[in-house]
């Protein structure tokens, strides 16, 4: 079982010594324009990295006292837990950041993280659903204009489920047939929308109740989704739809991706609707069309 960042002991713990340091490298990354979601994540990290030192050397007190050792010892340590490669590589690359920023700032004179190798990473199965499987689940969205619109505008665009929370009116241009989005790193690109997503979203435009905020998607309470509540409401038509096998909002992004491959959309079209920083990222998308469309030969042979 794969242990959470809710379940690490020495998680909230901090040192004093690296509570400036720490502030300078947050300030230093806002300049950088990084998103929230990343600062967020690096602080959690780091955080737990020092308290794992309060708890497991206490001469490393300031940053100038951290060795390799310690950096290794902390993964170690995670791994025994039961925390993913996936995770453990994430803690890794913000210390090697916060290091390179000590050096950079002259802090301290060698990256303690240099020469640490990354956890390998396990094998991502990239889970996407079936025309049945999704349907059900537009299915019995059907009758809520606003949980239909966030199922289709999943499917229809491949957004990341924190793209489509920070979609605004403003973003959606009805007329115009696109959707602009935010993605990681605040890059924006626009998507187009085809009939199914932009007929869903008039709909649920057309009811949603005038609020505060500019957000398009909104709770009961008329507040902007979050990531989780949109994550809670994508599990709870999976459940309804009968669907036995784990499917979330990121599997909607993988059945845009895995569909359009499959109809002979090249990867690098692919790679400018997801927002994929690399058209290899994209690549995969592409290989699982082929064979798919080799089973689809087999399947019908004359």
């Amino acid at each position: 079982m794969t242990t959470t960042d809710q379940t690490i002991p020495y998680q909230r713990t901090a040192l004093l010594g690296f509570e400036q340091p720490l502030a300078d490298f947050f300030r230093s990354l806002g300049a950088k324009n990084r998103s929230d979601a990343t600062l967020l994540a690096y602080e959690t990290d780091l955080r737990q990295f020092f308290a794992f030192l309060a708890a497991n050397n206490v001469a490393a007190t300031r940053p100038e006292s951290v060795e390799r050792v310690d950096v290794v010892e902390f993964l170690a340590d995670l791994g025994s837990r039961g925390v993913s490669g996936v995770s453990r590589a994430r803690k890794l690359a913000a210390i090697r950041e916060f290091c390179r920023f000590l050096v950079t700032n002259e802090t301290v004179s060698r990256s303690p993280a240099d020469g640490v190798e990354t956890p390998r990473r396990e094998r991502n199965v990239r889970t996407y659903l079936r025309p049945e499987e999704y349907s059900r689940m537009l299915a019995l969205a059907g009758s809520n204009a606003r949980d239909y619109a966030m199922l289709e505008t999943f499917l229809q665009t491949g957004v990341r489920v924190s793209e489509l929370c920070a979609l605004t009116l403003d973003d959606v241009d009805l007329d115009g047939h696109v959707v602009r989005v935010r993605g990681k790193g605040m890059v924006a690109r626009e998507i187009d929308l085809e009939r199914n997503g932009l007929l869903a979203l008039k709909s649920w435009l057309s009811v949603r109740p005038l609020a505060m905020s500019n957000h398009v998607f909104l709770n009961k309470d008329g507040q902007p989704f979050s990531v989780r509540g949109v994550r809670k409401l994508v599990e709870k038509y999976r459940r309804r739809a009968g669907i036995a096998r784990r499917a979330s909002c990121h599997s909607l992004r993988h059945t845009f991706a895995t569909y359009k491959a499959e109809r002979g959309i090249s990867a690098f079209q692919l790679q400018r609707w997801l927002g994929h920083a690399s058209v290899a990222t994209t690549q995969i998308y592409v290989h699982l069309g082929r064979q798919n469309a080799r089973k689809l030969m087999e399947a019908t042979s004359l």
